[in-house]
């Protein structure tokens, strides 16, 4: 290789454009009828994914409107529902999802939910229940999907953590403990599947503006505000343009991170 020919070649990789464009790919986003789930929908439709959703049979209704404001960008979206605590609730649906986009490859694992309560009071169903739901379903959900990602060479995983599994919260030894689970969960696949095209990150959000907040009493609310340097809660559309980064192919070069979006709340 020539000087001049080397140096040509140099300045083209320097002007590369990172590219954010989802084009061509499916997503699937568990718990995706609304809050944070309806915003990784939207954003990485606009970035041209066509989109999967799950829900609990309850939020069905919701889903299907998400799908409705995905289709009106333009995109393709489907709408599921059951109970991803059921492990072959999660095997048959999942089923149908691959049989109707023949293939994800993004895997958005967001649904959750919370059983609350100090631990001196916390019972063992309370505990099983968070347990299955946040972790044990992103294990079940993820099986699913990630080999064929890598034996295509591509694909990623975004597990929704918590800022709660970061720093723990008081009456949430649960809900901490499943989140921190995650969190261990992503750090490893992502070094089982980094050589086969498959990243694997999380995010781990702070106090966000979702439904998950409405019960928050005014005196708990500006403790949490008090908190975080910002001032503020965070916006679900936050983190899915958080989300939307670590799907793109921008972040080919990043793995096994957690990516702590909570307005300075934790550091």
């Amino acid at each position: 290789m020539t000087t001049e020919f080397a140096d040509s070649r140099l300045a083209h990789d320097l002007v590369q454009i990172p590219a954010f464009s989802l084009r061509g790919k499916n997503v699937l986003i568990t718990g995706g009828s609304r809050g944070i789930g309806r915003a990784c929908a939207l954003t990485l439709a606009a970035a041209g994914a066509d989109v999967a959703l799950s829900s609990s049979p309850a939020g069905f209704d919701d889903a299907q409107a998400v799908c409705r404001e995905v289709r009106a960008l333009g995109r393709r979206a489907e709408a599921y529902a059951f109970d991803i605590s059921v492990r072959d609730a999660v095997i048959s649906a999942c089923n149908v999802v691959t049989r109707d986009f023949e293939r994800i490859d993004i895997l958005i694992n967001n649904a959750g939910a919370t059983r609350d309560g100090s631990f001196r009071k916390m019972d063992r169903a309370a505990w099983d229940d968070a347990i299955s739901t946040n972790l044990t379903s992103v294990f079940d959900v993820t099986r699913l999907f990630i080999d064929p990602m890598a034996e295509r060479g591509w694909g990623r995983v975004i597990n929704l953590s918590s800022i709660v599994g970061r720093v723990g919260n008081f009456g949430q030894a649960n809900y901490a403990a499943a989140k921190a689970g995650l969190i261990g969960f992503t750090k490893t696949l992502a070094r089982e599947y980094a050589k086969k095209g498959v990243t694997v990150n999380a995010v781990a959000p702070g106090f966000i503006k979702t439904r998950m907040m409405d019960g928050v009493s005014e005196k708990v609310l500006k403790s949490i505000l008090d908190g975080t340097p910002m001032g503020r809660l965070g916006d679900p559309m936050e983190i899915g343009a958080s989300v939307l980064y670590l799907a793109s192919p921008a972040a080919s070069f990043i793995t096994g991170h957690v990516l702590d979006v909570n307005g300075g709340a934790a550091m």
